[in-house]
């Protein structure tokens, strides 16, 4: 969530976010996403370092001082209502309020993926619709953009499902659909939207010739001595498969860039990963020491409080890579940028 933060504010002073025609995210990305859907239109109105700040950056380091996740959980067991609904009401308070799907902009196209639990299938939620491609969408959906990022952001097995109940009266298109039957337009039931497509690779792919990728998620570790009982080796297996769905789609994504020029699968554009090393680009303009990142890459995924300096630490480091990946693969005339926060990574 943070080192995507730090990415989008280097794009945003390279006068690069404003170009882009489709954001589309998930997980932790899709808290990122949103926030900067509702301040969109005052940062394209102002597109000044404190208007950023104040709209964007600041409602985002105010979530990441909070620790959502364990009192979801703890309230959803012991009380009524769901872990989900308490996800939801902690975005609303801190990201985007009462806003709807309907209350995105225009342009960019802001996408928000989910994992369908029944089909198995993206589940996207935009302004224009939200569905999937075998159970048929909702167009003009009016549901408001917390749910539809708790779902985005639905972690499993924690934070996850999560359960959209739709009315009877409910208008859908099933043009092309294959599922048919009726209780598949009564909910959706949906993860994280990482579990299908864990970049957001696949709601941009088919559309667009410049992508620009970035990559805060966790890379499986080796375990010497894995569990072998069956919840803590289900876990590891789960986390095998995540992993390799990750791999492949890199590989797709970097093969791309590689392609010949007159290919359809060739793309242009850049990956920069939380992962990453400084050194691997060409054109870096800030320092990052390896053994710093690699501390800030294995940070817990969760929706727990960090505090000032690894907020910072985060953002800095989201905007160095970022940096150094435009320089070296989409424009080298970039000036140089400077940290948002002294201290580098």
């Amino acid at each position: 969530m943070l080192f995507h933060v730090g990415s989008l504010w280097r794009l945003h002073e390279a006068g690069l976010l404003g170009q882009i025609a489709r954001i589309s995210s998930v997980s932790g990305g899709s808290i990122t996403s949103a926030a900067l859907a509702v301040a969109w239109t005052d940062l394209q109105a102002d597109k000044s370092r404190e208007t950023f700040v104040t709209r964007f950056v600041d409602r985002m380091r105010a979530l990441a001082g909070h620790t959502v996740d364990v009192g979801a959980v703890l309230g959803g067991v012991l009380l009524p209502g769901s872990v989900a609904d308490r996800v939801a009401r902690a975005y609303r308070s801190f990201i985007c309020g009462h806003a709807t799907l309907q209350d995105l902009p225009d342009r960019p196209r802001f996408v928000f993926n989910a994992t369908s639990v029944q089909t198995g299938a993206l589940w996207r939620f935009s302004k224009p619709y939200m569905g999937d491609y075998r159970v048929g969408r909702i167009m003009a959906p009016t549901l408001d953009l917390a749910t539809a990022i708790a779902a985005s952001s639905a972690f499993p097995p924690v934070l996850s499902p999560v359960t959209i109940d739709f009315g009877p009266d409910q208008k859908w298109d099933t043009t092309g659909t294959d599922v048919t039957e009726p209780e598949f337009r009564a909910q959706a039931v949906l993860a994280d939207g990482g579990v299908y497509d864990n970049v957001g690779l696949e709601t941009v792919w088919k559309r667009y010739c410049t992508v620009l990728v970035s990559d805060a998620g966790a890379k499986i570790a080796p375990n010497a001595h894995p569990h072998e009982d069956w919840a803590r080796g289900s876990m590891r297996i789960f986390d095998l498969v995540d992993n390799q769905v990750r791999s492949l789609r890199k590989r797709q994504l970097i093969s791309s860039y590689l392609a010949p020029a007159d290919s359809v699968d060739h793309r242009l554009g850049a990956y920069w990963s939380i992962r990453s090393h400084i050194a691997d680009f060409g054109r870096p303009s800030l320092s990052a020491d390896p053994k710093r990142t690699d501390e800030l890459a294995t940070l817990p995924t969760r929706l727990a409080a960090v505090d000032a300096a690894a907020q910072e630490r985060l953002i800095n480091w989201g905007y160095a890579v970022c940096d150094a990946a435009i320089r070296t693969h989409v424009n080298s005339d970039l000036p140089k940028g400077s940290f948002p926060y002294a201290g580098g990574v």
